[in-house]
């Protein structure tokens, strides 16, 4: 398992199976409506007191096993915040679509209203997991999260800024009004500035990985270029034509019919 060729499989693997794991709970919540929306966010709890517990035990740890432990934890904890705002129980206080026509500064403002709660509590535990893990002997779990949360915010604001490709299949009715932040067009500044720097850190993990010289560091380092490459391609595949959508679409159930209704815009601030 300390292969580096195995420990990146593991990671897009990981990836995979959490982010699908994560789509199943959110549609057969929605399925059921609101309050098992709120059950499915409450029940998976447990998984962010473990994150919590594996994170913090894996700080001293130094085996090549400790590093997957540490990643897992991460991705544990990362998992249970993703799943509350795609359950729209932590997400933010604007719940409207975005009218047209607004100011650019009106427009970033509401957008921020979508998501304000759900980026306090990432970045929150950005803070404490730094707090508690800078220096330790393992910081594997640390540097995931870090990356997962820098990468996800270059991703919302791609989004917000403007991209060839945007995939909304996914998002669930409880977050159908953030479709309308979203905005379509030729590649916006942020963009290169996003790729480049994602490729940065993935060449610097490489040259970590290549001058590792213990099990756990080169475990550790491989699971970080897989992550971090990963983070890439997701930025890509926002400009290019590839249909990552079917990674998962085949193991979800069909979303819950229903009647469609227009509310109206309602003008108030947030």
């Amino acid at each position: 398992m300390s292969s580096p060729w195995i420990a990146a499989l593991a990671a897009l693997f990981l990836w995979w199976f959490s982010t699908g794991a994560i789509l199943i709970v959110v549609r057969y919540a929605e399925r059921a409506g609101a309050r098992a929306r709120l059950g499915a966010t409450l029940a998976a709890l447990p998984v962010l007191v473990l994150g919590i517990w594996a994170f913090d035990n894996t700080l001293t740890a130094t085996s090549s096993a400790s590093a997957y432990y540490a990643f897992l934890a991460a991705l544990a904890i990362w998992g249970w915040i993703e799943l509350s705002f795609l359950t729209g129980t932590i997400t933010g206080p604007n719940l409207y679509p975005c009218p047209d026509e607004l100011p650019e500064w009106e427009r970033f403002i509401r957008a921020w209203g979508t998501v304000a709660y759900h980026e306090m509590v990432l970045t929150g535990f950005l803070i404490v997991l730094w707090l508690f893990g800078e220096g330790s002997e393992n910081t594997f779990g640390l540097w995931t999260y870090t990356i997962l949360y820098f990468a996800r915010i270059s991703a919302k604001l791609n989004l917000y800024f403007g991209v060839p490709r945007i995939n909304t299949e996914f998002i669930p009715k409880a977050l159908a009004h953030l479709a309308s932040h979203f905005r379509i067009q030729r590649l916006n500044w942020v963009f290169p500035i996003s790729v480049t720097a994602l490729t940065f850190a993935t060449a610097c993990w490489l040259e970590r990985l290549y001058s590792a010289e213990t099990l756990q560091d080169t475990t550790g380092f491989a699971l970080l270029t897989a992550i971090t490459a990963l983070a890439l391609l997701e930025h890509w595949l926002m400009v290019l034509p590839l249909p990552d959508a079917k990674l998962w679409r085949w193991m979800l159930p069909a979303p819950k019919e229903t009647t469609k209704t227009r509310h109206p815009e309602e003008n108030h601030g947030i």
